[in-house]
């Protein structure tokens, strides 16, 4: 009995070691809205220009997580390392299960279609490497995800995906 209640210790022990080397993935799932995915570099050469251009073809895809919560998106923040940040103004209503794609460019928002545009025709994410933050109204983060062209994208499409 002694060895096992020593063997069940030293594994609580390990557990609670990795659970206290692994702070920021904790914080990574504060929240039912995360990061599903990227697409941080645009099919074809990149071209900052809003009726020429291929920055709708570079997006973020946000999902809510929850099984059962509708989640609103106005307040929230996305940033990238830069410093580069757009702010969901209006309200979009996010059903357990759905995700909305924020695009560049201009164009009309559509909770039908899953979209939102950020009226900017510059990219936001960078091609070599970025992280992508997302933050709650409250400022707290909801999400961090950073990956690098090299190591995060084996097949080389320019997408990655973050949370299936």
């Amino acid at each position: 009995m002694r060895i096992r209640l020593v063997l069940a210790t030293a594994a609580a022990a390990g557990s609670i070691a990795a659970m206290a080397a692994t702070p920021a993935q904790a914080a990574e799932y504060s929240s039912a809205l995360k990061i599903k995915g990227v697409q941080y570099d645009a099919p074809g050469t990149d071209r900052n220009n809003c009726s020429t251009g291929n920055t709708k073809d570079e997006f973020l895809t946000i999902k809510n997580y929850s099984r059962t919560a509708t989640m609103n998106l106005k307040g929230y923040v996305v940033k990238d390392a830069a410093g580069n940040r757009f702010k969901f103004t209006a309200n979009h209503q996010l059903q357990p299960g759905d995700y909305v794609k924020l695009r560049g460019g201009n164009g009309t928002d559509s909770d039908a279609k899953n979209v939102v545009y950020r009226d900017n025709c510059n990219f936001m994410w960078n091609n070599d490497k970025d992280t992508i933050y997302v933050y709650k109204p409250s400022g707290s983060k909801a999400d961090v995800h950073s990956y690098t062209k090299s190591g995060s994208d084996p097949d080389r499409n320019g997408y990655i995906t973050f949370h299936g």
